[in-house]
């Protein structure tokens, strides 16, 4: 049934649709077709169009993915590794660790992978830890 469907389509309705196409007999005719002739060709011409993109698509250049970049530019990059510390008396933990590399899959939260963003990067780059101040 599926197979009838699809050979009927193929033999009676597409040669059936296409001699029905206002195609020009030269390139300077496509100038002189109306909007209603235009809009019956948008089928045909957005399936060629996929087809094309589809053949070329294999040698079209790939993507580059963005390398990391640094991060801190100038903040203490004397030191291995930028981490600040800042005691906080109503801090309701002991440490909590602020991601600063944009790298976390726990942002804001750091994971630890800042180490390597700097390692790939050269980066210095740390968390920032808010520790509880113990009175």
């Amino acid at each position: 049934m599926v197979l009838e469907t699809i050979a009927r389509i193929i033999k009676v309705q597409l040669p059936a649709y296409l001699k029905k196409l206002p195609l020009p007999e030269t390139i300077g005719g496509f100038a002189r077709l109306t909007v209603s002739e235009w809009l019956r060709l948008l089928p045909l011409l957005g399936i060629l169009a996929l087809l094309g993109y589809l053949t070329i698509r294999p040698f079209l250049p790939k993507k580059k993915k963005q390398k990391d970049s640094l991060i801190n530019l100038k903040i203490q990059k004397e030191n291995p590794k930028v981490v600040n510390e800042i005691d906080i008396e109503d801090l309701k933990s002991t440490n909590v660790c602020y991601c600063r590399c944009w790298r976390s899959k726990t942002f804001p939260v750091c994971d630890k992978s800042h180490i390597k963003h700097n390692e790939l990067t050269g980066d210095n780059v740390g968390p920032l830890i808010l520790k509880k101040k113990i009175l």
